[in-house]
């Protein structure tokens, strides 16, 4: 019996030591990060700092009076830019996986596939057409096709039909209709709450991901005051070396990922608290 707990407490001392280091590995970079926005570029040449400095209103001041470098102009477009398709892409990713999994027609595989074929195509494969597509439709250099897109995402409807398959019971649907509810409703009133947990996933992804992209932004924009903030952050590099500001450079790096930041932590609790939601059991 003492040999047994010997060992649950070896694991359990193995297993803590284990998150602590992989938690310090993740977050030690975001520290470094935060402590050189506060320094000045001659401190941070002197060599590495583990404390923070005092510097850090000067580069915020510095970043917010760069009429030449639009950075809070670009924070907002990724703001509207990730909001938007993080709530299009998952409501109608949602929806097209209810009307799959619920429903029964002739051309259902057939569909399933074909979306299926889409989620393996590169999207630089249709990089051309898009564009042109852009152009006649008089949306270039425009945030609407940053946006528009997102209404189709095969990745986030393949997610959210494997959580339909695991949670939804259609017996649920069944009794719905039989008391009256209309289809959409069935869904925005009983299915959507189910399904919570994983829109909040997908919701933080396709944030993310769209708060990252560099490639479709770089296509369809021209005009500074509607770039985004890795567009804004790639033409640090051409930046002049005479005028080249490091403790700027990283505070510009830290204001851009605190949205990231907030929109993580106000979708985590729908993630933890919907861990015990689900379908209902038969």
């Amino acid at each position: 019996m003492i040999r047994k707990n010997n060992s649950n407490i070896a694991r359990s001392f193995v297993a803590h030591f284990t998150l602590i280091i992989l938690s310090f590995m993740c977050l030690f970079f975001f520290y470094i990060l935060i402590v050189n926005s506060t320094c000045s570029h001659a401190e941070l040449q002197k060599g590495f700092s583990a404390l923070p400095k005092s510097n850090a209103l000067v580069n915020f001041r510095n970043v917010a009076n760069d009429g030449t470098f639009p950075m809070l102009k670009g924070i907002v477009n990724s703001i509207i830019v990730s909001s938007l398709c993080a709530a299009i892409c998952t409501y109608f990713s949602a929806l097209t996986a209810f009307g799959l999994y619920v429903y029964d027609f002739k051309l259902k595989k057939v569909a399933f596939t074909f979306i299926m074929v889409i989620l393996v195509m590169p999207t630089q494969v249709t990089a051309l057409g898009f564009l042109r597509l852009i152009r006649n439709m008089g949306f270039y250099d425009t945030l609407i096709p940053l946006i528009l897109p997102s209404i189709a995402s095969p990745a986030v409807f393949y997610f959210m039909y494997s959580y339909l398959k695991s949670n939804l019971q259609l017996s649920l649907v069944e009794a719905a209709r039989i008391d009256g509810c209309g289809e959409i409703k069935i869904f925005n009133q009983i299915v959507f709450p189910i399904m919570k947990p994983a829109i909040a996933v997908q919701a933080i992804f396709t944030f993310v991901g769209s708060w990252n992209n560099y490639f479709v932004p770089a296509l369809v924009l021209e005009s500074k005051d509607k770039a985004t903030v890795p567009i804004l952050i790639a033409t640090l590099r051409g930046a002049d070396y005479m005028n080249f500001d490091m403790g700027k450079i990283y505070m510009m790096i830290t204001v851009a990922i605190v949205p990231i930041i907030i929109a993580y932590l106000f979708l985590s609790k729908f993630i933890i608290a919907g861990v015990a939601l689900g379908g209902v059991k038969e």
